[in-house]
């Protein structure tokens, strides 16, 4: 049974700092593209980072280019995105996905709060 499990969100004050997990079961977690996207409320998902198979290539969303680090370790089947000087409109629920060829995973999101 595949399984995505984000954790590590919750609320934090402008110019804070989160470190999302997501732990990945029931695929072969190292020779797929993983992604993390958000969705604010109201607003489309969004592609906020993605990282290669092997660590690299990685992209980001120029709106967290600079703040965000997407890595994964593949000997413990889990993706990682350290957020740093977050923002209020990082506020979002935050999604892990797995992508593969016609095989596209997604986790239940962990919801990030940036409030004072």
């Amino acid at each position: 049974q595949v399984q995505l499990v984000e954790s590590g969100g919750g609320l934090v004050q402008p110019g804070g700092s989160l470190n999302l997990s997501c732990a990945a079961s029931g695929f072969t977690f190292s020779i797929y593209t993983m992604r993390w996207y958000r969705q604010a409320p109201e607003k489309e998902r969004e592609l906020v980072a993605t990282i290669g198979s092997t660590t690299s290539p990685t992209n980001y969303a120029d709106s967290v280019k600079g703040r965000f680090t997407i890595s994964r370790d593949n000997a413990k089947n889990t993706m990682y995105l350290q957020m740093n000087s977050l923002k209020p409109e990082d506020t979002a629920v935050y999604f892990c996905n797995a992508l593969r060829l016609n095989k596209n995973y997604w986790g239940q999101g962990t919801q990030v709060t940036v409030s004072s």
